[in-house]
């Protein structure tokens, strides 16, 4: 009965961190008012620039494992694509799908990028 109670605590768990940062938007720290997918885009393309908070004006920053998630969603991809996965003698073609997982990871990255406000 132990393993029972333990199993759906761990579940939980997981539902919890997992699948409740799936595909949603983070939250401003202050006043849970969700920010726009542009406004982290454009926070992180190329300075990794703060977010402020429409609501409350709380500044944002990216995290370590903010960072390390656009990392793990565009350029680790895209290495592997090239050094493993690229049986293509077209270098136009190579070219074209590496181009094409980095803006894919690269638009997909707001939705795992963590930012922590700052008082």
């Amino acid at each position: 009965m132990g393993t029972n109670i333990s199993g759906g605590l761990l579940q939980e768990v997981i539902q919890e961190t997992l699948l409740s940062r799936c595909f949603i938007l983070q939250k401003c720290d202050h006043c849970n008012t969700p920010f726009c997918w542009s406004e982290i885009y454009k926070s992180f393309v190329w300075t990794y620039k703060p977010i402020e908070c429409n609501n409350c004006g709380t500044e944002h920053r990216i995290t370590i494992l903010g960072r390390l998630s656009f990392v793990l969603c565009t350029i680790v991809p895209a290495m592997i694509f090239m050094n493993f996965l690229s049986p293509f003698d077209n270098f136009i073609l190579t070219f074209v799908i590496l181009i094409s997982i980095l803006l894919g990871g690269s638009l997909l990255t707001p939705f795992f990028v963590k930012y922590k406000g700052e008082v």
